[in-house]
C-alpha cells in the first residue's frame, strides 16, 4: 500500500469515527415539580372549600400565590390574614401558608391559635423538608405544649387533632399540615397547609442528524 493509498484510509476511518460520534444518543434531565399551598380547607357534609389557595404548579418556571384579609366558614372556623404561595425553580420548589387569629370550633371542640404556618421544601436529589409554625394554640381551652416533632396527635372525644402532620408519598413529594383535624362523621378540617415535590428523569436523543461526506478513495 502506498502513502497516497494509506493516507486515504486513515481519512475514511476518521470519518466514519465522526459520524458514530454524532449519532451517539445524548442525555437530557427532565423536571417534574409539584407545589401547591392552602391556607384552609374544609370538608363537612360531604362537600370541600379551601380558603386561599394557589391551586397546583405547571412547571419549574411557576409561581403562584393567593391571600385574603378575612375567612368566616359557618360552624367551622375564622381566621386574619390568609396567605399561600408556591414557587418552582430548576432544581427546587418552596411553599407556604399562613394565617392568624384562628378561631375553630368542630364537633362541639373548640381549637383557637394566634398564628399558624406550613412551609415545604424539595431540593433535587435530596429529601424533601418541612416544618409548621404554631404560637398559642388551645385545645378546648387548654394550652397545647408543642413538641416540634412530626405527627404530634392529640387526642378528641371523637376524633383527633394532628400537628405538624407531615407525609411523603413514594415520589418524594412532602405535604406539611400545620394542624388537621378530624371529627368522625362531621368535618376533616386542615388549617395551613404545603406541599412540595421535584423528580428529574433522564431522556435521551440522538446529537446527529446527518452524516458527514466521506472522502474519495
Amino acid at each position: 500500500m502506498d502513502h497516497i493509498t494509506s493516507h486515504n484510509w486513515i481519512a475514511f476511518a476518521l470519518a466514519g469515527a465522526l459520524v458514530g460520534l454524532l449519532a451517539w444518543p445524548g442525555t437530557s434531565e427532565a423536571q417534574t415539580v409539584t407545589g401547591q399551598a392552602t391556607a384552609a380547607r374544609a370538608t363537612a357534609l360531604g362537600t370541600t372549600t379551601s380558603v386561599a389557595d394557589t391551586g397546583t404548579l405547571n412547571d419549574s418556571s411557576d409561581a403562584r400565590d393567593a391571600s385574603q384579609l378575612t375567612v368566616s366558614a359557618p360552624s367551622l372556623f375564622t381566621g386574619e390574614v390568609l396567605s399561600a404561595s408556591t414557587i418552582g425553580y430548576p432544581d427546587e420548589v418552596d411553599s407556604e401558608a399562613s394565617l392568624g387569629n384562628l378561631a375553630m370550633t368542630v364537633g362541639g371542640n373548640g381549637i383557637s391559635a394566634d398564628f399558624v404556618m406550613a412551609q415545604a421544601q424539595a431540593i433535587l436529589n435530596a429529601a424533601a423538608t418541612g416544618t409548621s409554625n404554631i404560637s398559642g394554640l388551645s385545645i378546648n381551652g387548654m394550652p397545647v405544649v408543642l413538641t416540634g416533632d412530626p405527627n404530634q396527635t392529640i387526642s378528641l372525644l371523637t376524633g383527633q387533632v394532628v400537628i405538624n402532620e407531615q407525609q411523603t408519598d413514594p415520589s418524594g413529594t412532602i405535604t406539611v399540615n400545620a394542624l388537621h383535624v378530624t371529627v368522625n362523621g362531621v368535618a376533616d378540617v386542615v388549617i395551613a397547609s404545603a406541599k412540595a415535590g421535584i423528580t428529574s428523569v433522564s431522556t435521551s436523543s440522538s446529537t446527529g442528524s446527518s452524516p458527514l461526506p466521506l472522502p474519495s478513495l
